[in-house]
């Protein structure tokens, strides 16, 4: 896990980035690594913006214009660790949220795009009534008042 632990502003500090990868990482001054194996790091990453985890790094952050976390007052922050089984089942249950959601975002402008194609075509059929033989349409007249003389 690597956190930023320098930000303007309260909120970001500390925000996680779980590294899944094989390869080394090179991280900055501004960041801090954590690794072990007991913590999934997908679930230390859905903790880190949980109001726990926010209330905990609140009591151990230090600033006013500039946000920081030293890495051992870091190390101070309480982090619940249930069972791996527990660990396990909370990220599968947030990995399906997260995708529910991403595919929601994702969908959303084409169900827009498509109710609107929707609404227009009924739109169109219900207010093109068929002529009868010989009727004629009414024509509406749109004045402009504000050309009109007294």
């Amino acid at each position: 896990m690597i956190f930023a632990i320098t930000s303007e502003y309260f909120e970001d500090v500390c925000t996680p980035l779980a590294w899944e990868g094989e390869r080394s990482v090179a991280i900055s001054g501004y960041s801090c690594a954590y690794a072990t194996e007991s913590i999934i790091p997908r679930y230390l990453a859905y903790l880190a913006t949980a109001q726990v985890f926010q209330i905990s790094k609140r009591k151990v952050a230090k600033g006013a214009k500039i946000i920081e976390v030293a890495p051992v007052d870091f190390a101070r922050v309480e982090i619940p660790v249930p069972s791996l089984e527990t660990r396990q089942k909370v990220v599968d249950i947030l990995d399906r949220f997260d995708f529910l959601t991403a595919s929601l975002i994702d969908g959303l402008p084409a169900e827009i795009e498509a109710r609107n194609q929707q609404y227009e075509y009924c739109r169109d059929r219900l207010l093109d009534f068929p002529r009868k033989a010989g009727a004629t349409r009414s024509m509406f007249c749109i004045l402009d008042i504000g050309s009109m003389s007294t």
